[in-house]
């Protein structure tokens, strides 16, 4: 991955060790001395095939994570038979909804512990970590006993275990959002950022495909005796796979270009203050957090509220709508997950184009078209669910999807824009996974609550949709748009030499004779 920049002649280059290491090098394009108002531009020239890769293996860590949380979902009504057997039908979907929740309320204190770790020793490591914690939590839950067969044990290992994947997650959304969108050039993020959320639908859809085809294939009493360990035991290759991509991954230009300015800055100076102290292990957490929480608290509560609406969105669809279907409607089972699921593989293919879109026209038009959707459109599409016919509920679920879509295919390109590289993985990782478990985890949970205490009003999901979207509408409007422009506190990241010597020449001053 070259990297151009128009420096003083008498600057020290970077040694050739390094140069080759990040896949970037430094190219004298013009002498400050002949012009001495230029100033010290540094441009990133992307790789293609290595902002691919990078792509693929953060994408596929976050299929994992929906993967997981997908088939939990999907599973609901099986696991609070297999784990919570005692009481009425409601009693135990709640304890299973319960146990979902539980893996969001850590995720804020995993996002805590890897997101400043991530900002220190580089996104590579800290995403290869919480792929291994994934795998093996996944993997885990599939080899629990049974209630029949150890008692309260069993409830108990699976909710330590979800707790696990609550804390490993924690570090996987920010850390894969923020490695794409540095690798990414500054025109094409949007596109790129899409592949992560066709990670998530991937996930979902993988999870819901395996589901139907078990119940399919299996019949209720051998998916609630075993059918139901099987896509958990799947997790652990696919968590092997996924570590050995991202292994083979280098660390992002940007973070390569903070950690050498760091490195370089001159004995005495501010920055080199700071490198030095970054290496003193009992100051550093606290630094990076009080740096987030004193310095950038006005983007983390922006963030907070963009990914609370979004979560509460595409959790009440992908996630709470097949047991809605199924416990509230009494609708078919295999039919309410095969809607789903060609809802989600129509989604997917179409992220990509929401990536290009957002790039063009920016990322708060389509942000805002989402969010409105759901507001305007969650009534006339929970009733058209509530007729209960194939085409009426696959109508409904159109419209929810359609909305989510403009969300997904943006907001992992608008979110790591709203911070600098220095914090960059830390504040998404604390604002993103605070949203997500006040909001996003809890909102199955919340709506099967609100349902019974409401008489088994079938509108509620509606009505909480529409007060997300709400608060999404308001967060839009406060957001400044980023599209096609550089990172806060990275150079300009453009896809070729030609581009970069374009961008150049227009920073260049015209000679006044």
């Amino acid at each position: 991955m070259p990297h151009l920049s128009t420096e003083d002649s008498h600057s020290a280059p970077e040694p050739d060790r390094e140069a080759r290491r990040r896949h970037w090098a430094l190219f004298r394009v013009i002498d400050r001395r002949r012009n001495p108002r230029l100033r010290r531009t540094d441009i990133t020239v992307t790789d293609e095939p290595t902002v691919r890769r990078a792509v693929k293996a953060a994408a596929l860590g976050n299929a994992m994570e929906w993967f997981d949380f997908g088939i939990y979902s999907y599973l609901a009504l099986t696991i609070g038979k297999v784990f919570f057997p005692g009481g009425s039908a409601t009693t135990s979907l709640l304890s299973s909804f319960a146990t979902f929740a539980v893996a969001f309320l850590v995720r804020p204190l995993g996002g805590a512990y890897f997101g400043p770790l991530g900002d220190r020793v580089g996104r590579k490591k800290v995403l290869a970590l919480t792929m291994i914690m994934m795998a093996l939590g996944t993997l885990c839950i599939g080899l629990i006993p049974s209630y029949a067969t150890i008692g309260l044990w069993s409830p108990a290992l699976l909710i330590l275990f979800r707790m696990i994947q609550g804390f490993s997650t924690g570090g996987e959304y920010g850390g894969a959002s923020t490695f794409i969108a540095e690798y990414a050039p500054d025109k094409k993020r949007g596109y790129f950022g899409s592949f992560l959320e066709m990670g998530t639908l991937i996930g979902y859809t993988g999870a819901a495909g395996i589901v139907l085809v078990l119940n399919t294939a299996l019949g209720p009493d051998a998916m609630l005796s075993w059918g139901w360990r099987v896509p958990f035991l799947i997790a652990g290759p696919l968590g092997l796979v996924g570590l050995y991509l991202r292994l083979r991954l280098d660390e992002t230009p940007a973070f390569q270009k903070f950690e050498a300015a760091q490195t370089h800055a001159p004995t005495g100076s501010p920055a080199r203050g700071e490198e030095e102290s970054a290496h003193l292990p009992a100051n550093t957490p606290g630094r990076k957090l009080g740096e987030i929480l004193t310095r950038h608290w006005p983007a983390l509560i922006l963030c907070i509220a963009l990914v609370g609406a979004y979560n509460i969105t595409d959790y009440m669809l992908l996630s709470y709508m097949p047991t809605y279907l199924t416990d509230t409607l009494k609708y078919n089972e295999t039919h309410g997950l095969l809607i789903l699921l060609v809802t989600m593989v129509v989604l997917t293919c179409l992220l990509p184009t929401v990536g290009k879109l957002n790039d063009h026209y920016g990322r708060k038009p389509l942000l805002m078209t989402g969010m409105l959707g759901f507001l305007v459109l969650a009534i006339p599409a929970f009733l058209l669910v509530k007729q209960g016919s194939l085409l009426t509920v696959s109508c409904g679920t159109a419209l929810l999807g359609l909305s989510l879509l403009c969300l997904l295919g943006t907001m992992s390109a608008a979110l790591p824009a709203l911070f600098p590289t220095s914090v960059r993985y830390g504040s998404l990782s604390i604002g993103y996974n605070l949203a997500v478990s006040v909001f996003g985890g809890t909102t199955p949970l919340v709506i099967t609550a609100l349902m019974d205490a409401f008489d088994k009003n079938v509108m509620v999901p509606a009505y909480y949709t529409m007060g997300a979207a709400l608060v999404g509408v308001i967060a839009v409007a406060c957001m400044k748009e980023t599209a096609q422009q550089p990172l806060e506190g990275s150079p300009p990241s453009v896809a070729t030499k030609e581009e970069a010597l374009e961008l150049i020449a227009s920073r260049t001053p015209e000679p006044r004779f």
